[in-house]
């Protein structure tokens, strides 16, 4: 909560307290990856995406230490921060750009997730009509002092982690027989083409909409500095969200795998997770399921606005980004980012009358790609920085640099599978493209911000 001494008008408010932080890192997790995106999982890889899952997740693990090791080294900076003293001026705009990108597509999708779960009510109302009262919903959330807006994403993310933790007891109630219903598990995972009915390439092309899903523990990277006694949050956070969050990952699918067969979850009706409950006929349920599965989603956008803004400010502060996304409110929030923010949620939820039906498996597969760059950068920045750290931290990478290395090298080898599967053609061209004109922008951008010592480029 905000202290009792009032911050300069210029200055972001710090008022983020431990419980915030904890939820809101896992809040940015587990969104539309899991509630919507599983049906795609499943109907690329079958029930072998869990190992999808449970491979990205140790990938996550090391990523996140990497980015909290490096936090506690150099207090005060941030994600962005730290890209900048590790690679200098120009790495630090196209990594800054290319994380706004990733999380500004991320908070799109996730908007029009909510309204396709709107849609299980109003079938009759536009898909863009209701994604953009959603998005309205979402942004004036987020002109709230950040105490506020913390304690709004605590209530949000508890709810849809209750939500997972509630379906995973009645989902296992069920196929061991407590609850009757006509599911046959063994027959569901290993009686429709096995266990890897679409080979192991099959459980491969799910890296792309899983590392999706992860993303979104980077905001560790971002609330860092609006915490309070970050260097006790930190460790304890990391350690909790990965082991959770692998859970809330994998027991669901296995469930949903487990409760009917995975060859007929619809990837583009309504989510597994309320297809799950039509088809063994809880009265009610599929309903409420649906309700908690739509403040999910606008969890994770809540999380995606704060993202967005918080890194062109950051940005802001070095001239990488325009001066007016420094422009504050009375309550120390930054309004400049939040109209730019806006603009191109607006414009993103515009698509949708375009293309209904598609735009939402459309856009969630460039994140894949964006998310796969910015932890690749993180994990090279570790590598960089860790021999020139004023003072080793109490908590870093175990096996370092071996670790580190195999997160880079495995993220590496994912990207270029996505690079190279013809499924994802448009994903690829449009992160390419991305990277062109990132690259172009960072030789005509001027160095104009002032450094700190800390910040300084070794």
């Amino acid at each position: 909560m905000m202290g009792a001494t009032e911050k300069k008008k210029t200055e972001l408010k710090r008022g983020l307290a431990p419980r915030h932080i904890m939820l809101m890192a896992m809040a940015g997790m587990i969104g539309t990856g899991i509630f919507k995106g599983s049906g795609d999982t499943l109907a690329i890889a079958g029930p072998s995406v869990t190992i999808a899952y449970l491979v990205c997740g140790l990938i996550l693990f090391i990523v996140m230490v990497a980015l909290a090791e490096m936090a506690i080294a150099y207090p005060g900076l941030n994600m962005q921060h730290l890209m900048h003293k590790a690679f200098g001026f120009r790495v630090s705009i196209m990594i800054g750009w290319l994380y706004w990108i990733n999380w500004m597509i991320v908070t799109v999708v996730e908007v029009l997730a909510a309204g396709s779960f709107l849609q299980y009510w109003f079938p009759s109302v536009p898909l863009w009509v209701l994604a953009g009262l959603c998005g309205l919903f979402i942004v004036g959330i987020n002109l709230f002092q950040v105490s506020l807006y913390g304690e709004f994403e605590f209530w949000f993310a508890g709810i849809k982690i209750g939500a997972i933790i509630v379906f995973i007891i009645l989902g296992f109630l069920i196929l061991f027989g407590v609850i009757p219903s006509p599911a046959d598990p063994v027959k569901n995972i290993f009686g429709h083409g096995g266990f890897f009915p679409n080979g192991f390439g099959g459980m491969i092309a799910a890296f792309l909409v899983v590392i999706f899903s992860y993303g979104g523990s980077e905001m560790i990277g971002l609330t860092v500095t609006e915490a309070k006694e970050v260097e006790h949050i930190l460790p304890r956070v990391i350690k909790s969200v990965v082991s959770r969050v692998a859970l809330f990952y994998i027991l669901p699918i296995l469930i949903i795998c487990g409760m009917m067969p995975w060859s007929s979850v619809s990837a583009t009706e309504s989510s597994p997770f309320v297809q799950v409950f039509e088809t063994v006929g809880l009265p009610g349920v599929p309903h409420l399921m649906n309700f908690v599965l739509l403040t999910a989603v606008l969890s994770a956008a809540n999380s995606g606005i704060y993202a967005t803004t918080r890194t062109l400010y950051s940005m802001a502060e070095r001239g990488e980004a325009p001066g007016f996304v420094r422009i504050l409110s009375k309550h120390g929030v930054p309004l400049g980012g939040m109209a730019l923010t806006t603009g191109f949620l607006a414009i993103g939820v515009s698509l949708a009358y375009f293309s209904p039906a598609q735009i939402i498996n459309q856009l969630m597969s460039i994140p894949g790609f964006t998310v796969s760059l910015v932890w690749i950068a993180i994990c090279a920045a570790e590598l960089k920085l860790r021999p020139h750290y004023p003072k080793m931290p109490f908590f870093k990478m175990a096996g370092f640099p071996y670790m580190t290395f195999v997160g880079l090298i495995a993220l590496i080898l994912i990207f270029i599978s996505f690079v190279i599967n013809r499924a994802n053609l448009v994903g690829t061209l449009t992160c390419l493209a991305i990277m062109a004109v990132l690259i172009v922008i960072s030789f005509l951008v001027k160095k104009e911000g002032r450094e700190t010592e800390s910040e300084q480029t070794l």
